[in-house]
């Protein structure tokens, strides 16, 4: 990682966009603790496991909050926040991301598990640099590289996994390149003549029926994946519980915004860079149309003990330049520590460019649940896990300040 240097509003060009996607490589089977002597199917100490992408795995918890003075003063976890190797030396899968502010450690006596990779779909795979990403899958190259629900599966022999959580999707919806397309045409366009990317047909081809309906297959497959490693591993359907989450709106609508679409402001100040209508695109029909299909999968599979966690909502007020919060240096506040930063700032990280080279920051993380985000949906998940009765719910967030343990105050119901 680039050595941390302070970073002034820097301009975001559109060649270099890959907003969203996130990267990871594999060559080391995932390093699991030692469980306790008797832990295993129904014995031992309760443990949640977290499987999926980057919007469970912890991507973007570095950082509480934006700025563009520096990323010293938004960096709350440092440059060991995704380690999570048994030494906290390294990652167990590099640009998994699996960071030490993602939702899995719920505490209150549960031990937690986080196998979720950034960058995850539905399927194995390897991306263009080279990068292994394991799906929700049964994949085995015999030399280290493994899919989560063979992870799952070893893991979960061993422990007494009560509730698997899961996030998928999003990637096979191909969230990152559509964030690409639309940041791009932005910078690309005037207010004059602005280049929406909702007609774009290589974004409006994840959206057809056809698609829709091929890719909630994939998401219904995989969380019946999930079920036979769970299964294989020697558990009853009754002894564990299936959370499956949908994705939460990470940006306002268009009037919602801060920042005027006249100029280049609202990415190069704000790391915003959408058109009012892509936008409201965005909310309206992008992130509606992947969270039904993510219900729709779970219906789908016929199993007994599925939950559905709704965050589609949670972060509104807080989301990435939203009019009722700011940068640091927008809101009075001279790091992440200052007084009332977690109901000034975003917990939704910018979107990113090569200009963060010389930085500590990844492309990757943009879009993303920061520190403050991540935190969110820790209580999210614990008030659905519901002290061992899994329950389905729509989360919100709950009154300003934080919760006795250090984490917004959300809301289940």
């Amino acid at each position: 990682m680039p050595a941390s240097s302070p970073t002034p509003r820097r301009r975001r060009t559109p060649a270099a966009l890959a907003a969203g996607a996130a990267l990871a490589t594999a060559t080391l089977v995932v390093a699991l603790p030692a469980p306790a002597l008797a832990d295993g199917p129904g014995t031992g100490t309760p443990t949640v496991v977290t499987i999926g992408d980057s919007y469970i795995s912890g991507e973007a918890g570095r950082w509480a909050g934006n700025t563009n003075t520096g990323s010293q003063y938004v960096d709350a976890l440092g440059s060991t926040a995704y380690y999570d190797n048994a030494s906290n030396t390294a990652e167990t899968i590099p640009r998994c991301h699996r960071s030490h502010a993602s939702e899995v450690h719920l505490g209150g006596g549960v031990n937690g598990m986080n196998l979720a990779c950034s960058g995850a779909k539905t399927a194995t795979y390897t991306d263009s640099n080279g990068y292994f990403k394991p799906g929700l899958d049964f994949y085995d190259n015999g030399a280290g590289n493994q899919g989560q629900a063979t992870m799952l599966q070893a893991y979960a022999s061993s422990h007494n996994v009560t509730m698997v959580a899961v996030s998928i999707g999003g990637n096979d919806f191909n969230f990152g390149s559509i964030v690409q397309s639309c940041v791009s045409d932005f910078l690309t366009s005037s207010s004059l003549w602005p280049n929406y990317c909702n007609d774009d047909s290589s974004v409006t081809a994840n959206f057809t029926s056809s698609n829709v309906s091929a890719r909630t297959t994939a998401i219904k497959n995989a969380l019946l994946n999930v079920a036979t490693a769970m299964r294989n591993a020697g558990y009853a359907d009754s002894q564990w519980t299936l959370m499956v989450q949908d994705y939460m709106s990470p940006l306002p609508g268009g009037s919602g915004i801060r920042y005027s679409q006249s100029g280049y402001t609202r990415q190069n100040t704000g790391g915003c860079g959408f058109w009012n209508k892509d936008a409201d695109w965005a909310n309206s029909t992008a992130l509606s149309t992947i969270n039904s299909s993510v219900k729709n999968a779970v219906s789908a599979t016929g199993l007994s003990n599925t939950r559905v966690l709704e965050l589609a909502t949670a972060f509104n007020s807080r989301r990435l330049c939203e009019n009722t919060v700011g940068l640091l240096e927008e809101e009075g506040l001279s790091s992440w520590t200052g007084t009332g930063a977690v109901d000034k700032t975003e917990w939704v990280n910018q979107i990113r460019t090569v200009s963060t080279a010389t930085s500590d920051y990844y492309i990757q993380e943009s879009l993303h649940p920061n520190y403050w985000g991540e935190l969110a949906l820790r209580s999210c998940l614990r008030q659905a896990y519901n002290g061992g009765a899994p329950k389905s719910g729509t989360c919100t967030r709950g009154s300003t300040g934080l919760t006795a343990s250090g984490e917004p105050v959300m809301s289940l119901k």
